[in-house]
This record gives structure tokens, sequence and C-alpha cells, in this order.
């Protein structure tokens, strides 16, 4: 059986195109102000180890609780103003679901901001799992820990799961899981390394083409073909 895991931020919903320019014009420069970070360094990162990860390695001008404060306030207006949802969302996971394959949302985001998506675009029920990196004790992405985690919970091999990803440390970690791995290009991150990817893709229906067609079962030759 394969399984298809879909990363939230960047590829469900258009998030990342507001959270690159929140903190490459607001956060960053408040949090380390005399730093040039690469928003790669981070993308796809929980907020909080973001926060780590800035402070052990530039030093931060910012409290751990101003820094998620200022991540929260900006997430209820992402998600509740801005956003719109992956063009074809809905027709997709519904023909998912009447294949009989099992989907996930697997996010770094907690609970809280995904289910403000799940609410805002009618997806309550539409997953099998939905997973948060708060749900586990382990590194964030590009750690393979939370797909391996979410292969788990859906009870299917890591190597039988297609991932949708966009951001670097994402497909990195979904690479390093060892799931077949679709890179979804996104303006907002730009030319970020994307070769640990199986594919990649440009488009919501190129994205849907390819989801389907390596979640078909009589495809089943297609998700070895890379080994």
């Amino acid at each position: 059986m394969t399984a298809v895991l879909f990363d939230m931020d960047g590829v469900l919903v258009n998030s990342e195109d507001y959270w690159v320019d929140f903190e490459r014009e607001e956060l960053f420069p408040a949090t380390v102000p005399d730093e040039d970070v690469d928003l790669a360094e981070t993308s796809g990162m929980n907020f909080r180890e973001i926060y780590d990860y800035l402070e052990a390695e530039y030093g931060t001008a910012l409290s751990r609780e101003e820094f998620v404060r200022r991540f929260n306030e900006a997430a209820d207006e992402i998600y509740t103003e801005r956003v719109r949802a992956l063009d074809g969302l809905h027709d997709l996971l519904a023909e998912l679901d009447d294949r009989g394959v099992p989907t996930a949302l697997v996010s770094s985001s907690p609970h809280d901001w995904i289910g403000m998506v799940l609410e805002e675009f009618d997806l309550e029920g539409s997953f099998d799992r939905v997973i948060s990196a708060d749900d586990i004790d382990a590194a964030s992405k590009p750690a393979p820990d939370i797909f391996e985690h979410a292969a788990d919970e859906i009870g299917v091999p890591a190597d039988a799961c297609v991932v949708v990803e966009d951001s670097a440390n994402g497909i990195e970690a979904a690479a390093r899981a060892g799931t077949v791995v679709i890179a979804y290009r996104i303006a907002a991150h730009g030319d970020i390394d994307r070769s640990p990817a199986d594919e990649i893709v440009d488009s919501p229906a190129e994205l849907r083409e390819r989801v389907l067609a390596l979640a078909d079962p009589s495809n089943s030759i297609e998700l070895s073909e890379r080994e």
C-alpha cells in the first residue's frame, strides 16, 4: 500500500509566501539585527527550533518569549486572513480516499496553527492522520524523524510513502526518511537545493498528476525505479 504525506506550509496552503516576508522584513531583523541570515537555513523547522538555531549560530536580541509571541500573532493573521488553499486540494484528497490511499498532514507547525488551516478550508476529517512536530520528542527537519513517525502512525513503510514538500529542509528530511519525495517548487523559496527529491513539480496540476500516478497501486513499479 502507498500513502501520501503532505507538508502544510507552502504545499497545502501558500503560507510560505507570507512567512518569508514576515521573517525577512520583521522578525529576523529584530532577532538577529547584525546578521544577514539566509532564510533557507531555517525553512521547514519548527518555529521554536528556529529560535534555538538563531541563538546558537548568531546570538539573539529578542527573548524566546517575545520571539514566540510575534510568531503566534503572525500565524493568526496569516492562516485566517491571507492564505489560500492549493488549487484542487479537496478533489485530490477525495480521489485518494476513493482509491483507499491513506493520507497524512505532516507539519513542523504546532497543532493550533494546523487547526486554523483545517477549519478555515473545511479540511477537518480529510486526512487519516494529522501530525505536528510537537507530537514527537525529536529533531526538527532536516532530520527525518517526523516523516519516520508519520509512516509508523499511518502504518505504511517509509519507502512506500510519497511526501510532498516545498522547503530545502523538508525535502532533505523526507529523502533521509527513505520516502519518495515530490518537491513542489514555489517562488518564496527561490533557487534552493531540491536535488534530494525524486521529482520536482511546478504547479498544482502537475502536483496532482504526479501524486495520483505514484499513489496508484498498479504503478508500484514506478516507486521502485528510483532504487
